[in-house]
């Protein structure tokens, strides 16, 4: 993929009011790529309401815009106007170590709540491998890991679920994935370990594992921890990403299966296509979700 960059100074950055937050993300001279040049009708941003007044409550997944840094990634969530961010590490990198709690501070001073981070992967049955890791979540103030583990390696995480005092959502990937396809699978292996380890269920992934998503969020209970919603045009094919509304998700039920439930989380939009110009997805996908929650009549 060819990137168009330019280059932002500390002083480009203090000078946007939008983007002033972002200046301790970025060093001076650093690269990234500009923001497609699209304007959004202002009725499509507007929010129905405060997020917290919603009994669903719509956040990112930092991914979404993974080809963006992290001052372009303030400056989307602003037109969203969704303060709730899940950070994957191209936006809060894992090392230096001592300057994790730095960056997290300033997406917080910036407008942003640190729901969860990740995804992140556990491979290796190791105590440095994932002591490291709980390290940058603490060091982030980060309530959620979502992850990616193995079967073999879950013992050793619900020993540092406990010592960390930190949740692990663990994200089910759907047919390829042969650890944990589905979200049923997930609430298998975990059922039995500490109910700080639970369930990010990936709506996208988990049809394309054949399961049922409303009945996913009953089963879950207390163990969902987060959820990614992504839509598809066709439940078996992983390519058929579309933005939300304009597949076969069944988002309404889900919402009611949510409230429900009382559900304490967030529902993150993890939009992975269009990754050069994800906005008119992304801003499509937030209009249909919040006409939803109107139709429902939260406004």
């Amino acid at each position: 993929m060819t990137n168009t960059v330019s280059t932002f100074t500390r002083r480009t950055l203090l000078q946007s009011g939008t983007l002033a937050a972002a200046a301790s993300l970025l060093p001076a001279g650093s690269h990234a790529q500009k923001p497609a040049k699209t304007s959004y009708p202002p009725a499509l941003l507007k929010p129905p309401t405060q997020a917290a007044d919603l009994p669903v409550r719509l956040g990112i997944a930092s991914y979404t815009f993974r080809n963006f840094d992290s001052a372009h990634l303030i400056e989307y969530m602003r037109q969203l106007k969704t303060p709730l961010l899940n950070l994957k590490d191209m936006h809060l990198p894992m090392t230096p170590l001592d300057q994790v709690a730095t960056q997290a501070a300033a997406y917080r001073a910036a407008g942003f709540k640190l729901t969860a981070a990740g995804n992140v992967t556990f491979d290796k049955d190791e105590d440095d491998d994932v002591r490291a890791k709980f390290e940058y979540i603490k060091a982030a103030g980060i309530p959620i890991i979502v992850c990616a583990p193995t079967h073999q390696i879950l013992p050793r995480l619900e020993k540092f679920v406990k010592q960390y005092d930190i949740k692990l959502a663990i994200h089910n990937h759907g047919t390829e994935d042969k650890n944990f396809p589905s979200p049923f699978d997930v609430l298998t292996a975990v059922k039995n370990l500490d109910p700080r380890i639970g369930l990010c269920m990936d709506l996208g992934h988990s049809l394309r594992a054949g399961a049922d998503v409303v009945a996913a969020i009953h089963a879950a209970g207390p163990r969902l921890y987060d959820i990614h919603i992504k839509d598809l045009a066709d439940a078996t094919s992983k390519e058929s990403q579309v933005a939300v509304g304009e597949g076969i998700m069944p988002v309404r039920a889900i919402f009611q299966a949510l409230i429900d439930t009382k559900y304490p989380g967030n529902v993150d939009l993890e939009y992975e296509i269009n990754g050069k110009d994800p906005m008119p997805g992304v801003v499509e996908s937030f209009a249909y979700m919040r006409g939803v929650l109107a139709g429902m009549g939260y406004r």
